[in-house]
């Protein structure tokens, strides 16, 4: 397949210069965009590959080098190779008449987003996981048709790990070293005794189950997510961070989770909004509470009110998750289908239903999650 024929129409008028015109303004929005999505298939190939790791690791290559290097075909790594560089995201080290004599580079800054696991810039996962967004398209589309959604865990293993990669060195890192200890009386509940009861709903892979109980080491977490292969992971990370056995996972849904009442903490972070039936999950957790309990929830920073054109800049990258992915889990079994752009307003309109009669935004800085604290009116 050759690249598509969008050329201009050579019959039509040339506009004027550096005027386009709406037409030809679209046809290179089509262009960018398609060139976007090469591009983050070009970053999962590297990283599947080990190209990126072995440009870090090995330093500058020809593709020859490279291809060595990663027991991969010379010629199309010297296309990636060149890809990269005309795109910007690997340096020419050295040009040549000769393609095979060229040598390319890993800058340090993009090799810390795409590959460094523990950095809070890490960006490594995205690639995967907007790549396995684009493969449940049939899915997607059905649900168009039919309003029906489909779960989490049904875009595959790429979608699920991927999320919960992205997400570990921010729940290993701030959640309980900055996020929680914020919370001036909530952390002071998590260190002292007896000792702290936490639910973590929605809890993927387990990375902030884990993150909670490495930073309050007396607190027990009970964790608990649908995605049985999720859980599964969870349970093996939990076991390597040497906190099996004060983190307990549970597949179980959020709305109904078996759970005995008196938590001190119950957290959803960047989970809530994929819920189908909001209501009904805030009334549960309202009743697993303790006296003076408090649920935090963290998910997506949104603008205030829907604008066009927005004032968020991620505004319309939210919406994407939204109809791509998030949307769809919270349209199962006729659910409220939320979305992924929740604005503070829905979130207080959930909680009034569910009996909890304060919802505060709380003042922790991050760029994408806003923070919110929910408790029954009775607790103030």
């Amino acid at each position: 397949m050759g690249e598509p024929n969008i050329v201009n129409n050579a019959a039509d008028p040339a506009p004027p210069a550096n005027r386009a015109t709406p037409r030809e303004a679209m046809i290179d929005r089509v262009r960018r965009a398609a060139s976007g999505t090469f591009e983050l298939s070009a970053m999962l190939i590297g990283l599947r590959l080990g190209l990126y790791q072995a440009l870090r690791d090995g330093g500058p290559a020809t593709s020859t080098e490279l291809a060595s290097r990663t027991g991969t075909a010379e010629r199309p790594i010297r296309e990636w190779l060149e890809h990269g560089a005309v795109d910007g995201l690997l340096e020419l080290e050295a040009d040549s008449h000769d393609p095979g004599a060229r040598r390319f580079s890993l800058p340090a800054a993009h090799a810390e987003a795409l590959l460094d696991a523990e950095s809070l810039g890490y960006a490594g996962p995205m690639p995967i996981q907007v790549i396995a967004a684009v493969g449940s398209l049939p899915r997607v589309i059905e649900s168009f048709r039919t309003g029906e959604g489909f779960a989490y865990g049904a875009s595959g293993e790429d979608m699920v790990v991927s999320e919960g990669n992205a997400n570990r060195p921010a729940y290993l890192g701030p959640l309980g070293h900055e996020w929680l200890p914020s919370i001036a009386d909530v952390h002071a509940r998590l260190l002292a005794e007896p000792p702290a009861r936490i639910a973590d709903i929605g809890c993927g892979l387990g990375w902030s189950s884990i993150g909670i109980a490495l930073a309050y080491p007396m607190v027990s977490v009970d964790a608990l997510d649908l995605d049985a292969p999720s859980i599964d992971m969870a349970r093996r990370n939990a076991a390597g961070a040497d906190v099996g056995d004060r983190v307990r996972f549970v597949v179980a849904d959020a709305a109904a989770t078996g759970l005995g009442g008196g938590y001190d903490l119950i957290t959803l972070f960047e989970s809530f909004h994929d819920m189908a039936h909001p209501v009904a999950i805030l009334a549960e957790l309202a009743r697993l509470l303790g006296t003076d309990g408090s649920i935090v929830i963290a998910d997506t920073k949104t603008s205030e009110r829907f604008e066009v054109p927005p004032t968020d800049a991620f505004e319309a990258y939210h919406y994407g998750w939204s109809i791509m992915q998030c949307l769809h889990g919270g349209l199962q079994d006729g659910g409220a289908g939320t979305g992924t752009v929740m604005r503070p307003d829905t979130l207080r309109r959930y909680a009034e239903a569910a009996g909890l009669g304060r919802v505060d935004i709380l003042p922790i800085e991050h760029d994408s999650w806003r923070f919110y604290r929910l408790r029954p009116s009775s607790n103030d």
